[in-house]
């Protein structure tokens, strides 16, 4: 008898539990992807959108919407100017967000003008190719590149001084080349640089992995990097690293989300501990996971002091390109 009552409030506990993660929960939630659909931001938000609804931790699904612009800047002076004060709305950023706040390109508003919310993860810098492409390794397409700079056209969802033109830069650097005989296209975002490549329009396309782990399916291009420490796990570990290659190159990419100025104190709190409870289900592991990201949790201060450091990072990293002053 006493097992059975022991049996019965261990599940009344788990129901309670189960059903006050959404107690107090917004009535709507929006996740603005500061681009088109299809790349990075698109997945930020949708990790969000399948996983709060599937752990319950909202009571109805989450909307989306996408608002491209200036890499990020239309919807960051969206949040702060007009929709301040939205308890419901997340936006989603990533480490290219940082950095284009590092140079200014987010016109009067700065790092401290936004409440940094929560990471779902990290990603890695990579260069790719075409399936078919006759640079079958970093070093042929890098070789290729430093006798004649002219040969290589690099592609990328950013403009210059953006993340994805700063890792191209890097490896310029790497070979010798003066980063400003790069030959490079910069697309708004979405999936448009591996339509170029595919096209044949460029040769080259530096994105971000996760984004590019959709394309790896039927060959169609091939990852000659990561830009990360050693070789990743799973279904990734065949893709070699810059470094093994000899390219001093390292470049991971925080993605997360960030909220109006002006939400309350009790507001931002609630989805503080609602991310952090969902960090740690399955759940969400799994569709992260899905989504080619590595864990990287972080919320609240610890993420505020994280993206404050990286900016003023990458405003160094910027200034030694002679990007700014």
């Amino acid at each position: 008898m006493e097992t059975i009552l022991i049996k019965v409030l261990a599940v009344a506990t788990l129901l309670a539990c189960t059903n006050t993660f959404a107690d107090n929960a917004p009535d709507k939630t929006e996740c603005i992807a500061p681009a088109k659909p299809s790349g990075g931001f698109d997945l930020t938000c949708k990790l969000a959108q399948v996983t709060l609804l599937d752990t319950k931790a909202i009571n109805s699904p989450m909307s989306m919407a996408f608002m491209p612009g200036g890499i990020g800047a239309v919807a960051y002076n969206t949040i702060i100017a007009q929709r301040p004060a939205e308890p419901g709305t997340i936006v989603a950023f990533s480490g290219g967000s940082l950095l284009n706040l590092s140079q200014g390109k987010f016109g009067r508003y700065h790092v401290n003008d936004v409440r940094w919310l929560a990471s779902m993860g990290t990603d890695y810098g990579m260069i790719a190719v075409r399936g078919d492409s006759p640079y079958k390794t970093l070093k042929d397409l890098m070789g290729a590149f430093q006798k004649d700079p002219n040969k290589i056209v690099f592609g990328a969802s950013a403009s210059i001084g953006s993340q994805d033109w700063m890792k191209t830069a890097l490896l310029a650097k790497e070979v010798g080349v003066d980063p400003q005989k790069i030959r490079y296209v910069a697309f708004e975002g979405g999936g448009e640089p591996i339509t170029a490549l595919l096209s044949n329009h460029i040769q080259a396309v530096s994105w971000e992995l996760s984004e590019t782990v959709p394309y790896l399916t039927d060959d169609k291009i091939r990852v000659l990097a990561v830009y990360a420490e050693q070789r990743l796990k799973g279904k990734l570990a065949n893709i070699p690293t810059a470094k093994e290659q000899g390219y001093n190159i390292v470049w991971p990419v925080v993605r997360g989300f960030y909220m109006g100025p002006k939400v309350t104190d009790e507001q931002y709190q609630w989805w503080i501990k609602t991310f952090k409870k969902l960090q740690q289900t399955e759940e969400f592991k799994k569709e992260r996971d899905l989504r080619g990201l590595f864990e990287f949790n972080m919320g609240g201060k610890e993420l505020d002091d994280y993206v404050k450091k990286q900016v003023v990072q990458y405003h160094g990293l910027a200034k030694s390109f002679g990007l700014i002053k």
